[in-house]
Order: C-alpha cells, then structure tokens, then sequence
C-alpha cells in the first residue's frame, strides 16, 4: 500500500472520531466563532471534515488526487466557519458546501498550467509520436514503450523524462506549458481542434458561476443562464434573450446588471467568492 494511500486511512479514522453538530450546536459554535474563539473554530471544523471528503470524491478524476483535493477543500471548509452567520436560515452543511467545491474548482484550474518541462524537450516528443505511429503502422499494433525507445536509439535509462511528459501530455485534465508559452497539444496534435484542457477549465469555471446562481431571483437567474450560455453552451444575445421572456432589450440589460451587482455585493462582503471569467471577448462577441 502506497505511503498516500495509508495517510488517507489514517485521515478517514481520524475525522470518523468527531460527531456532526446539531442545528443548535452549529448555531451556538457560530456566535463564539464571531468572537474570535479558536476552540470553537476548531470544533466546528473537525465536525465537518467528513463533509469535505463527501464532496473532494466528486472531482477526483479531474487533475488532483482525493488528498490534495481534501486539503484545498479544507481551506475552503475554513473560509465558511469564520464567515458563517448564526443568524442564518440555513444549516451550516448547505453554506459550507459551496465554500469547499470553490476552493476545490479554483485548485483544478490551477493545475491545467501546474507543470513545465524545457522547450527542448518539444521536438523530442514530437519525434516519439511519431516514431510511435510508424511502428504501429509496421506492427499492427500499438507499440510497446521500449520498441519505441528502440526505434529511436534512446537508452531506456534517459526515457522516464519524456514518459512523465507523455503522461501529462495525454491527460485531459493537465497542461505542459513550454518555455515560450506554447503547449505540447499544439505542437504533436491538431490546433483546429479544442484542447482537452482548455475545456476542462472551461467546465470548471461555468459550474462556478452556476453555484453562484443561487443567490438571485429567479428571473435574474433565467437571464443569466441564457446570456452565458451556461445551459447549452451557446450565450444569447440582449435582444434574443428579450425575444425569449418578452423584454426589451434595455430591460434585459438592467436585469442583467442588477444580477451582478447582486453578485457583486456579495463578493465585497465577503460571502462569497468571484470566479475569474474565462472569455474575455464575451462582452464584444455577444453584446
């Protein structure tokens, strides 16, 4: 069993030993949380630790390992104790939860751009790929590693460096970036099409913006929805949306506007977290 693997084990054991607050505990732990108690901030964490475990599962096969993900989590678990109103409505497991899957997706789509190798390794890998589809070609079949380290005289002992980069290359969830800012998918595959990594933080960055929805009406919430696009991919315009609820576009536009300054009021007290935006020309494409 590997040395992460009887961490997590012993992390499992450990968290399972604190039991769940109830509504009243939460509520009380709250107040002298306000107050600055670093007992009761404590508390209040360890009774949730099982609930950043719950969600870190979820994104597991995107880019992180379930440790790293629980540790981002973690801080994100942090954040929601020391803001968390015990005044709210709300049970402290619903305001938390979105506090943990922000700092999770934030870690993610740092991590499309985590690792760099040297540029000169570039023209290696390119050789190998296609080293590699000759000898398919050859073989009938997709050839072994070594045939391939064979064919392009590199001893077996030098090749770890260029299978790490191959690895990280073939993942969906991960970017090598190069010295001069390109990246290894642009040079060995096709750039016409859409890079696995660019969509992964795509994705990640539109279910952060709709978490967000939550806090608006339900009209702001249909507008927003349609103007990024967030159901099918395709942003409307102000007009098409008017069109679509029987607006003006004008009337659309302050909807609109009202929504994020909603949004925005909220990022400045501190009750939740502003997504960066992923496309910059939106405003210009879809105004």
């Amino acid at each position: 069993m590997q040395a992460r693997e009887v961490g997590l084990e012993a992390y499992f054991h450990d968290i399972n030993r604190h039991s769940l607050l109830t509504a009243e505990e939460e509520r009380e732990l709250a107040i002298e949380v306000r107050k600055g108690d670093p007992e009761a901030r404590d508390k209040m964490v360890r009774s949730n630790l099982r609930l950043v475990v719950s969600i870190a599962k979820y994104y597991v096969e995107r880019g992180l390992p379930l440790l790293d993900l629980i540790e981002e989590g973690n801080l994100g678990l942090l954040k929601a104790v020391e803001r968390f109103d015990p005044a709210a409505e709300c049970r402290f497991s619903t305001y938390g939860t979105w506090w943990i899957k922000q700092s999770i997706k934030r870690a993610l789509i740092d991590t499309v751009k985590s690792v760099r190798i040297p540029s000169y390794m570039v023209e290696t890998i390119t050789k190998w790929k296609k080293a590699a589809a000759d000898l398919a070609i050859e073989l009938g079949r997709p050839a072994h590693f070594h045939e391939i380290a064979e064919r392009m005289e590199i001893p077996m002992e030098k090749t770890e460096i260029i299978q790490n980069a191959l690895n990280v290359a073939d993942s969906v969830s991960q970017t090598i970036s190069i010295e001069n800012s390109w990246t290894i998918s642009d040079i060995i595959e096709d750039p016409s099409q859409i890079q696995p990594h660019t969509s992964l933080a795509k994705k990640i960055q539109i279910e952060m913006i709709q978490d967000l929805l939550c806090h608006l009406d339900d009209r702001e919430r249909v507008i927003l929805r349609m103007r990024y696009g967030l159901d099918n991919g395709e942003p409307m315009t102000l007009k098409e949306i008017g069109q679509r609820v029987n607006l003006s576009r004008e009337r659309v536009r302050q909807l609109e506007n009202d929504a994020l300054a909603t949004l925005q009021e909220l990022v400045a007290e501190g009750q939740i977290e502003q997504p960066e935006i992923y496309d910059e020309e939106f405003e210009e494409t879809h105004g």
